[in-house]
């Protein structure tokens, strides 16, 4: 399991290397929501978001021989653009296994950071046995999106660095695809303050936590098409729901109209350009789909999406 001082630990492997996020505030979105909410801006981090965390974490760990032999891992953006910029500074090389419709921005990005492409079809294909399947046959280490401690406790620096800044809170709100983040997160949060509320959320169309959370086991269920990429999951991962099923106090769901909604109001009121996964819960907040405390951290999971897309999604 990981713990709160597993991700301490990856803070200061982290240090100096991913940058310390800033965390926003608007009285705007606080008059609209109820509350004083805090954005933990993931966006601003290197490749533009907080994957970078736990890749970095989990690839430094690794010996100068697994460097040098290559990394694969499977991702249909942020996580694939997070493992090549981390073996780039690392030394090592990186083969990506992604989804043929992923967001052309994204995979010209993997690219620019050096990495192979290799590409399947997400919505016949099973990108695991994929990716263990290219990891064996070619000798690399596989780095999955989720499915490891050292990345959970990676992407948990995220909540400690707004807690340390933010002071005390009585909810964080994060977005939840295969549950990595949510793992590391609520493991901090709730270590420093075991009273706080944390919440998931999740497009409609990508419920597999909700419902694996109602059925006391992990549910399977189709691809989801949103406009949520990076948070349509089939399931939720064996090792993130362990966490997740005792840390997480509620998963609430979001439409796609909602998420470009919220996108609307990051980029006219605070500046600020959010990919559709990362404006989740931002758009849980506007939505009324969670009922705010006073005082709320919202993670900004990232902003990685190309100038066409963010003006065809938003209907300009």
């Amino acid at each position: 399991m990981v713990t709160v001082d597993d991700v301490r630990d990856a803070a200061k492997r982290l240090d100096g290397v991913a940058h310390r996020t800033p965390v926003v505030t608007s009285s705007t979105l606080d008059e609209l929501v109820g509350a004083e909410v805090f954005l933990k801006c993931e966006n601003f981090q290197r490749m533009g978001a907080f994957k970078f965390r736990g890749a970095y974490n989990a690839i430094s760990r690794l010996s100068q021989e697994q460097l040098s032999r290559g990394v694969a891992a499977y991702s249909s953006g942020n996580h694939a653009q997070a493992v090549a910029l981390a073996c780039r500074l690392l030394g090592g090389t990186a083969v990506i296994l992604k989804p043929a419709d992923a967001p052309a921005a994204k995979l010209d990005a993997t690219r620019g950071y050096g990495a192979e492409i290799v590409t399947y079809d997400r919505y016949s294909e099973n990108r695991e046995v994929l990716g263990q399947r290219l990891a064996s046959e070619r000798g690399l280490t596989l780095i999955p999106p989720y499915e490891h401690p050292h990345v959970m406790a990676g992407q948990g620096t995220t909540a400690l660095e707004l807690l340390e800044e933010a002071g005390p809170l009585d909810a964080l709100v994060a977005p939840i695809g295969g549950g990595g983040l949510m793992a590391g997160c609520s493991t901090a949060a709730k270590a420093l303050n075991p009273a706080i509320r944390v919440v998931g959320v999740e497009p409609e169309s990508a419920d597999d936590t909700k419902r694996s959370l109602a059925a006391g086991e992990r549910v399977a269920i189709p691809v989801a098409r949103t406009i949520a990429d990076g948070l349509a999951a089939d399931t939720p991962g064996e090792l993130t729901f362990s966490v997740n099923r005792r840390l997480v106090d509620e998963i609430v769901l979001v439409s796609d109209e909602e998420i470009r909604s919220a996108m609307r109001l990051a980029f006219e009121r605070l500046k600020l350009v959010i990919e559709p996964s990362g404006a989740v819960g931002i758009a849980a907040l506007l939505a009324g789909r969670i009922t705010p405390p006073p005082r709320v951290g919202v993670v900004i999971s990232g902003g990685n999406i190309g100038l066409q897309r963010f003006v065809d999604l938003l209907g300009g």
